[in-house]
């Protein structure tokens, strides 16, 4: 640990006292962001959640980086938002501003030119303003008709000039206000997965069994009657290592798999003799095609097996694989 880093000439404990401070700096300031979560946060959560139109976040330099991780966590979180960088806006973005949404200003010191420059646009328009600084008395506070306080003691920057401490705190009271205003919307993880469809998440709720299940001529299928080398051929064609065991209304009977397969080979009984009712397995484990993909997942790994029948009232409707929830994401 006191090994000196031989291009700076600074020991490793001072590496190490310089990242804790930073840190700790930043937990400090979001700490004391605690008992400032009051009225004025429920008045800021009342008019997000009364907003007809979207809410617009709005910032310059750091403060709008942060603006635009807030907007996209507002808008995958149920509360639809857009950034709109402060400087853009007085130059024709402001146009897009409508009476009925409400602007989230971002800005520590409250008094960035960007920023105030479009306050009176704003006012004039009769949008709701509600506006994030560390100063109470700068003119966005003022203007603002709700102001929440992100004051910090100190930023972790030793110089007191890089925004950390400060937007950290920004970061962690925008977070505050967007998962408020989740649970009040009574967002729902499938309400989660409609915004997220190409993540993990979305794919395991929102793919269903029929969109990922085998039907039609890919099915592999013998009647309950035929022999178990008819069932064999019928494996080897559709390639899915089963075969489905129907009557004549299309019942199904039973599965027969590679493993049962190698279970009737084991009791060295004559293939060619044996009918596929006599070896197959019957009333096997099924599932909906309504059903999530996932419960599919589920079943197949409770029982370790990699295949599972479709069924509506009993009848065969296709065969979903693990090897086709690998491929749709949903594993």
């Amino acid at each position: 640990m006191n090994s000196v880093d031989r291009n700076t000439g600074i020991d490793a404990q001072e590496f190490v006292a310089r990242g804790r401070d930073v840190v700790l700096a930043e937990a400090n300031a979001v700490q004391a962001l605690v008992p400032r979560i009051g009225s004025d946060f429920a008045d800021a959560c009342g008019m997000l959640l009364a907003c007809r139109g979207r809410v617009i976040v709005c910032g310059v330099g750091k403060s709008g980086h942060i603006g635009t991780k807030l907007a996209a966590t507002f808008a995958s979180t149920g509360t639809p938002a857009y950034f709109v960088h402060a400087a853009e806006a007085s130059h024709g973005d402001l146009g897009m501003l409508r009476e009925d949404d409400v602007v989230l200003a971002l800005s520590y010191s409250g008094s960035s030119d960007e920023v105030v420059a479009i306050l009176p646009g704003i006012r004039r328009l009769g949008a709701t303003l509600i506006a994030m600084t560390g100063k109470p008395h700068s003119v966005l506070a003022q203007t603002a008709d709700v102001h929440l306080d992100i004051a910090v003691e100190r930023e972790a920057c030793p110089l007191g000039l890089a925004p950390t401490a400060s937007t950290s705190a920004m970061l962690a009271m925008g977070d505050a206000l967007a998962i408020t205003l989740l649970h009040a919307r009574g967002f729902n993880e499938e309400d989660f997965a409609r915004s997220h469809p190409g993540g993990r998440l979305g794919k395991r709720l929102l793919i269903r069994i029929n969109d990922v299940m085998v039907t039609g001529t890919a099915l592999p299928i013998v009647d309950e009657n035929a022999s178990v080398t008819e069932a064999l051929v019928e494996i080897s064609d559709k390639g899915l290592g089963m075969v489905a065991v129907v009557d004549r209304g299309n019942q199904l009977c039973g599965i027969y798999t590679d493993g049962d397969l190698r279970r009737t080979i084991e009791t060295r009984k004559d293939l060619r003799t044996l009918s596929i009712r006599d070896v197959m397995t019957a009333k096997p484990r099924t599932i909906e095609a309504d059903r999530l993909a996932v419960d599919a997942v589920n079943q197949m790994q409770d029982a370790r097996i990699t295949t599972l029948p479709v069924t509506s009232e009993d009848k065969l409707q296709g065969v979903v694989t693990m090897h086709a929830l690998l491929a749709a994401g949903v594993v």
